[in-house]
């Protein structure tokens, strides 16, 4: 499969710049993966397809102020470093600008000195650089006060409310970006999914850049996914299969969970806990193990987002629906709406040579 494949064509004026308010008032789009209907509704509605007995599965990650500003000690040259992943108490991978001038050795100074980093190496699979803090005090609040949070380039308008880009049960620091399709619930709407006989369920993936790496490759398959961390309780794993054995369904909140909950399925779609890195890359042809429904927001041409969903729908059926989302006027990206997609079943054979067939086509 091209990347090429998966491309579409969006009108800027259709990427959300800022979120709707309240949360729970975007819009949703709801496809049922069988009957091949569709719905238009306001996010809030989710419930009426929710059933008593299936499990909501939730990322609690929380996004860390990772966007660094400063200047680079010897000239002044402003600098740009966005923290993606911490490696020990005071190294950290991150992407650096401008990076020609950020070799191994230099010197990066924040807040009038009360942060600064070292360039220590490059990372050569990313593009990005290991950099050491050298700070006195606790680090957390340092980054709290002096860092940004780290919208995608695409949003160009200043938030105002930094808790605007966390989930209402964020937990966890440790992203470089928010798992966005949970920005859509509140606090009275989870109320409401419990009081249905809904299971919450919660896992732990920190989004880092291999969520929104740029597909570089002509062929899907060589594209290598950069590692981010996870983490599946026993309890966690325990809800979902019992979930699982009294037949109630899988609902994943966005794309994050997918991958967290595929990562620890087995092939029989029976959860294990476990914690640690994974590189899983889901695309169309990659057995979806665990999963039976998925609410997700509109994701940007040729990634590897858009190449999730079309692994639950197939590539044809996806793209013609963001082609309705277009025509429709769905707000795509971060601060966007959303999609629900509803009782999953594989839309693709593998044939014996290894080639895909879609059966939705």
């Amino acid at each position: 499969m091209k990347t090429s494949d998966f491309d579409y064509e969006l009108p800027p004026e259709r990427i959300a710049q800022t979120p709707i308010e309240p949360r729970d008032h975007s819009r949703l789009m709801v496809v049922d993966a069988e009957s091949g209907a569709v719905a238009h509704r306001r996010f809030d509605d989710v419930l009426e397809y929710l059933r008593p007995g299936d499990a909501l599965v939730l990322n609690e990650t929380r996004v860390i102020p990772a966007r660094l500003i400063g200047q680079k000690a010897d000239t002044g040259v402003p600098v740009e470093v966005l923290l993606l992943r911490r490696e020990n108490a005071t190294d950290w991978e991150a992407l650096v600008r401008p990076g020609r001038r950020l070799k191994p050795g230099a010197v990066c100074v924040f807040g009038d000195g009360a942060l600064s980093c070292e360039i220590l190496g490059n990372v050569p699979e990313t593009g990005g650089r290991r950099v050491r803090f050298r700070y006195e005090g606790v680090f957390e609040e340092l980054l709290d006060r002096l860092g940004e949070m780290p919208l995608p380039p695409y949003i160009h308008e200043k938030l105002q409310d930094r808790e605007r880009y966390q989930t209402v049960y964020a937990k966890t620091d440790g992203s470089a970006a928010a798992p966005t399709a949970g920005l859509h619930f509140t606090p009275e709407l989870l109320r409401r999914v419990e009081e249905k006989g809904v299971r919450i369920v919660r896992v732990l993936l920190h989004v880092g850049l291999g969520t929104f790496r740029p597909v570089q490759e002509e062929n899907i398959e060589d594209h290598p996914m950069h590692s981010e961390w996870y983490q599946v309780t026993r309890e966690a794993a325990d809800a979902l299969n019992e979930t699982r054995r009294a037949g109630g369904r899988i609902v994943c909140v966005g794309t994050t969970s997918t991958r967290t909950l595929e990562t620890v399925a087995d092939s029989q779609g029976i959860f294990h806990p476990g914690s640690g890195e994974t590189s899983i890359f889901i695309y169309p042809g990659v057995p979806i193990k665990a999963v039976d429904c998925l609410i997700t927001n509109f994701h940007l041409p040729q990634s590897t987002l858009l190449m999730l969903v079309s692994a639950l729908l197939g590539r044809e059926r996806t793209l013609a629906l963001y082609r309705t989302a277009v025509a429709e006027n769905y707000r795509f990206f971060s601060f966007g709406d959303a999609m629900l997609i509803l009782g999953h079943r594989a839309p693709y054979v593998v044939e014996e040579d290894g080639s895909w067939r879609d059966l939705r086509a």
